[in-house]
């Protein structure tokens, strides 16, 4: 009978020892989320600081997203990685994203910048947060929000429907590289 009682006793203490580990894993999941939010609302409020019509194209638009990156090149290797969250004006989804981008040319630097992507319709999202999004050679300065006419002024135009405005936070950088981007939902932090 002691036994029994004991081993009752272990196996009780190692499911509450489970459970607090649970508890705490999903804890630190969600610290993580809000804390891409927050560095979300920082990155558009320095949008809006320098880009004021922003702010309309952002609430008008299907969808945005902002990531915030760290790249570093060194001779003839340049690297970069980033987290953030894609925003469906539409639905009100909220997607966790990642991002790497390896390059290779002439460079020396480091810098931290941050990006804000906007989308035109439910394609334009769709192709950015499953990852199968393809960056052509197509730039513009300014484009029309298309809802209200106005400009995006600032932003370049990434892919059909898809704009990006970047916006380096700190660092230098002098580079001539030819990149590779991935971006791709983050898995954990999309976890239900």
């Amino acid at each position: 009978m002691k036994k029994f009682v004991i081993r009752f006793m272990l196996l009780t203490l190692a499911m509450m020892i489970a459970a607090m580990a649970t508890t705490s894993a999903k804890a630190n999941i969600e610290e993580q989320r809000q804390e891409v939010r927050e560095m979300s609302k920082a990155t558009l409020t320095k949008l809006y600081e320098k880009y004021p019509n922003a702010q309309r194209v952002i609430k008008n638009c299907y969808g945005y997203a902002t990531l915030s990156n760290a790249n570093t090149n060194v001779i003839l290797l340049s690297s970069s990685h980033g987290r953030g969250v894609a925003y469906n004006n539409e639905t009100g989804e909220e997607v966790f994203m990642k991002m790497k981008e390896v390059g290779i040319g002439i460079g020396a630097g480091a810098r931290e910048y941050d990006l804000i992507f906007v989308f035109d319709d439910v394609d334009a999202w769709n192709k950015f947060i499953s990852g199968q999004t393809k960056f052509g050679g197509e730039a513009s300065a300014t484009a029309t929000d298309g809802k209200s006419g106005g400009a995006i002024e600032g932003a370049t135009l990434l892919s059909s429907g898809i704009w990006v405005y970047q916006m380096t936070t700190k660092g230098l950088s002098l580079e001539a590289t030819l990149n590779g981007t991935k971006y791709y939902k983050d898995k954990k932090l999309n976890k239900k």
